[in-house]
């Protein structure tokens, strides 16, 4: 396995682009340059994105070379990038799952926290998708990183995959993941917690049954502590929807989940695209995901709820292109209420990352800016509490693979949300 990588950076000039939903007098983020590293291996899954107060990004992704899945971490050299050199998070001796998407990554101080999926050493070939969800940690912002330990508590050769996590704004590390370990025809979402910082995971808590058998869980928390994670769950008649559900109890017990869009969509196979959850400062809960809808149209939709998650808002519209297909959002939140949101574009000539972002709480969005030169793919993003937002992806580019990120400045005034507050950088 090769953990060098050639890094160079691009300068992009400042972009203001266009309202499409209310024309506002905020003044336009501004784009950082973009820092990019080439890697010469099989095959490239990732990355996930962090950014810690300083602007210092961290990312996780895994690399293939032979028959050999290696876990990598970076860390920026300076606020924005680019990366230092990666280190492996798993030991040599692991059997890193062939998963279809990146490990999920948190960050809190110099800690890092990385969950993913092992391959079971107990696999058989009438259970292929066997793994165990693992958690690792690095104590020194990234350098090393200790043995993982086990997340789920039972012992069957199933799937625990498709993971999420976060930290809440006490110290405790919440995950998320699909489990197929009661064996039913469809598996169940599930969450755990450390409150020890990572030492100890406590008991397994199912929160649902009937759960998409791969779109990705969402995990988040609210400045009051309140818990929520986001999953597609299936109906009768293959109806699949998004469903959100809270905890108010630090993680203890969850809510029935509740359907965000109403979307309708009857799908007789999994879609593999995941859920993005953010909130505010005032308790607003964002959701951002991929649906096709009673008329089996691909779209990305933004909703809100300012009842914890018990009503949502009618859901908006946030791809605007006729001509592509929109696909994999990704969304994160300041306390102020500003998002951005990160998609793909596909067309069968090309493959663009896109973002579009609001600086009102969602009120109104920008045109979407395409931000990738080559066929860009798994976009991921993350933002601090100063309103600075990381954007990740990859791009292919023949003989290698290349992982991207850059920044991308909200306005450093206050700014005054909808039903009042304001942000202060």
């Amino acid at each position: 396995m090769r953990y060098f990588a050639t890094t160079f950076t691009v300068i992009l000039s400042s972009l203001v682009p266009m309202q499409v939903w209310a024309e506002t007098s905020e003044p336009a983020v501004i784009f950082g340059p973009k820092h990019m590293t080439v890697h010469q291996v099989k095959g490239v899954v990732g990355p996930s994105v962090q950014i810690d107060e300083q602007g210092v990004v961290s990312a996780a992704w895994v690399e293939e070379d032979k028959d050999t899945r290696t876990i990598l971490f970076a860390r920026s050299e300076q606020p924005g990038g680019p990366f230092g050199r990666p280190v492996p998070v798993n030991q040599p001796t692991d059997n890193v799952y062939h998963r279809q998407e990146s490990p999920a990554l948190a960050v809190l101080g110099n800690e890092v926290f990385v969950t993913w999926s092992q391959t079971h050493p107990k696999i058989t070939p009438d259970k292929p998708f066997s793994g165990e969800l693992r958690l690792s940690k690095s104590s020194d912002e990234g350098r090393t990183f200790a043995p993982s330990i086990l997340v789920n508590d039972d012992s069957h050769v199933t799937q625990h995959t498709f993971d999420s996590i976060q930290t809440a704004p006490n110290g405790a590390l919440h995950m998320a993941w699909i489990d197929g370990r009661e064996g039913k025809k469809e598996p169940g979402t599930f969450v755990a917690r450390s409150t020890d910082h990572g030492h100890t995971i406590s008991k397994n808590l199912k929160i649902d049954d009937d759960t998409c058998v791969c779109c990705r869980t969402a995990v988040t928390t609210s400045a009051d502590g309140t818990v929520y994670v986001a999953w597609r769950k299936i109906f009768d008649g293959n109806l699949r929807e998004t469903v959100v559900s809270r905890s108010m109890d630090g993680g203890e017990t969850f809510s029935p989940s509740v359907i965000v869009g109403d979307d309708r969509w009857v799908y007789p196979a999994c879609p593999h695209r995941p859920t993005s959850l953010g909130a505010d400062r005032q308790g607003r809960l964002y959701v951002v995901w991929y649906t096709e809808g009673a008329d089996e149209t691909p779209a990305i939709y933004l909703a809100y709820s300012d009842d914890q998650g018990q009503t949502f808002s009618a859901k908006k519209q946030l791809n605007r292109s006729k001509g592509t297909f929109p696909d994999h959002p990704q969304m994160v939140v300041d306390l102020a209420g500003r998002i951005a949101v990160i998609w793909e574009e596909q067309s069968p000539v090309r493959r663009e990352v896109v973002v579009s972002y609001s600086l009102d709480r969602g009120q109104s969005f920008n045109v979407p800016i395409k931000l990738n030169e080559k066929n860009g793919q798994t976009p991921t993003v993350a933002v601090n509490q100063h309103g600075t937002v990381v954007m990740g992806w990859k791009e292919h580019a023949m003989p290698a693979h290349r992982l991207v990120i850059q920044t991308m400045q909200f306005p450093t005034a206050n700014v005054t949300a909808l039903q009042g507050g304001t942000h202060e950088p």
